[in-house]
């Protein structure tokens, strides 16, 4: 255990979905800013090992790593703010833990003792808080615990954040609490008992809260930070008011004005090696808030009633947009409802279309007369993942007249399998992790407009997929104009579709979105924005 190193564990009250994701990346991107090194790590309460077999409604995207973790949503909200990569250690579940404990077990490895959540399940939760901080790379380690405190499955980590007050010292240990002060309208008053309770909670399993940070629609009066003082028993200057904001990313600079890094340093005993350098964070707030032009983008997809769903996506956007200082009005359509009678109608209106990843056949037609609609129309056009194997589809149907072209997901007795499955996937029967996950690299083709994008020939992007493009039908589409402009240089196997006479039509079997981040938004993002701008001032 790297004595040296920080640790702050981040735990929430009241209710979930409070943003425990935003304060521990915007006090992150605070400490980052004061030239310390910091990474965030997130332990989940459930008991599935990874969230990659859970369904988007569950728990929204399931986000995937550099090094091929598919990890909570929240990790990208690290990267994002962070602009730096984390990996499968920065996300552990209750699932995972119990399976390591469990495994040793059976290797006999606990010598015949009795297995018990204290001390087996706690001392293996307390070596993944610390795994990152023995690498010796980071000064500051936070650690968000999901769910809410007094859920029953989340006590054993609780009570393992309790043990390493004890291990490393207490200038090396900070708890900040996220908690809810709601506001009764009828009453006309912010009411503070439910974190009293909620901080007494944490009192009972032996955790006094260093800080508290409060979610509030109200500005927080001086007495009501008075009486969560006194009763919480937390420092006045320690209570800390986290109103609700524009955007999530105007939290970090409202964090700085509430001093919350100043606070965490000084419990710590950090000194500060400068003053927090937030300057590209301004100017790409500036540049968000002040567009100049403005697009309408439709979001293609099968989960659109929950945006979580699409969260990196949906981000993209937003970097990309503040890029071209253009305000990006992203409209979530489900592909299940549009049909050959009514496309045109639901899509004319739009500057741009994105068909979004997925999984399943539900909703697959509908995509399919999206991409046939931007290609005739000459509408920009972005798919990704399952976006672009529609795109493949749908061209092979319609100009190659392959009318029953498919993919074998789809329909594993199709004549046409333009997508088919890699042959390393066939004899797989687990769910759980056996895609192609994780960073590959591509080889883009001179002149394309991908690589006009990038502005380089090589790249690395993150991939989470099983079915790819069949190269039996290379030649056939390529020879109709649709090109092969990306391709993995060790598999042969396509990454990236456009077609040539289109002003913007490109369709990439990775995942762009993972990889975009504040301080350097996605070239493809980027360039297909500008697109919907240039196709708005011909329309």
């Amino acid at each position: 255990m790297a004595s040296s190193t920080k640790y702050i564990f981040i735990t929430g009250g009241v209710t979930s979905s409070l943003g425990k994701g935003i304060i521990a990346a915007s006090l992150a991107k605070l400490l980052q800013a004061r030239g310390f090194r910091v990474t965030i790590q997130k332990f989940d309460p459930y008991l599935n090992i990874d969230p990659g077999t859970l369904n988007p409604y569950e728990h929204g995207e399931c986000y995937v790593t550099e090094d091929g973790a598919e990890t909570d949503l929240d990790l990208g909200h690290y990267e994002r703010f962070l602009n730096s990569p984390t990996s499968q250690a920065n996300n552990v579940t209750t699932g995972r833990i119990y399976n390591n404990v469990i495994t040793k077990e059976r290797k006999g490895e606990f010598l015949g003792k009795t297995v018990q959540v204290i001390p087996h399940i706690t001392d293996e939760i307390k070596r993944n808080f610390f795994k990152l901080g023995e690498t010796g790379k980071y000064d500051v380690i936070i650690t968000e615990i999901g769910g809410c405190v007094g859920d029953i499955e989340s006590l054993p980590f609780i009570e393992a954040v309790r043990q390493v007050k004890w291990d490393i010292g207490v200038n090396n240990f900070l708890v900040v609490h996220l908690t809810l002060i709601p506001y009764l309208a009828a009453a006309k008053e912010l009411k503070t008992k439910p974190t009293q309770h909620s901080v007494k909670q944490l009192l009972e399993a032996g955790i006094q809260p260093d800080i508290l940070v409060c979610r509030t629609e109200h500005p927080l009066p001086l007495e009501v930070k008075k009486k969560l003082s006194l009763f919480c028993n937390v420092q006045l200057n320690s209570v800390i008011e986290a109103m609700d904001a524009e955007t999530i990313y105007d939290v970090p600079l409202l964090m700085k004005k509430e001093k919350l890094d100043e606070r965490v340093m000084s419990k710590l005993k950090l000194s500060s090696k400068a003053n927090a350098d937030l300057e590209q964070w301004k100017d790409f707030l500036g540049k968000l808030k002040n567009p100049t032009s403005e697009v309408k983008i439709g979001l293609i997809g099968k989960y659109v009633s929950l945006p979580d769903a699409y969260k990196s996506i949906i981000e993209s956007f937003v970097h990309a947009g503040a890029a071209c200082e253009c305000k990006v009005n992203l409209t979530l359509i489900s592909s299940e409802e549009l049909h050959p009678d009514n496309v045109a109608k639901k899509l004319e209106d739009l500057d741009g279309i994105v068909v979004a990843p997925g999984f399943g056949e539900r909703g697959l037609e509908g995509k399919i007369e999206t991409v046939k609609f931007a290609r005739e129309n000459k509408m920009p056009f972005f798919g990704i993942c399952l976006g672009m194997q529609v795109a493949v589809i749908e061209f092979a149907r319609n100009v190659l007249k392959l009318k029953s072209a498919n993919s074998t997901e789809m329909d594993p007795k199709t004549p046409h399998p333009v997508i088919a499955l890699m042959e390393e996937q066939k004899n797989l029967e687990l769910m759980g992790g056996t895609m192609r996950l994780g960073s590959y690299p591509c080889e883009l083709r001179k002149g394309s407009k991908a690589s006009q994008a990038y502005g380089k020939y090589k790249i690395n992007e993150r991939h989470r997929h099983r079915y790819e493009f069949n190269n039996k039908y290379l030649n056939a589409i390529e020879e109709k104009g649709m090109i092969p402009s990306g391709i993995n240089p060790e598999t042969n196997l396509v990454e990236i579709i456009e077609i040539k006479d289109h002003p913007w039509f490109i369709g990439t079997q990775f995942h762009p979105e993972y990889k975009s981040t504040v301080l350097n938004p996605h070239p493809l993002f980027v360039r297909f924005v500008a697109a919907t701008i240039e196709n708005k001032k011909i329309k």
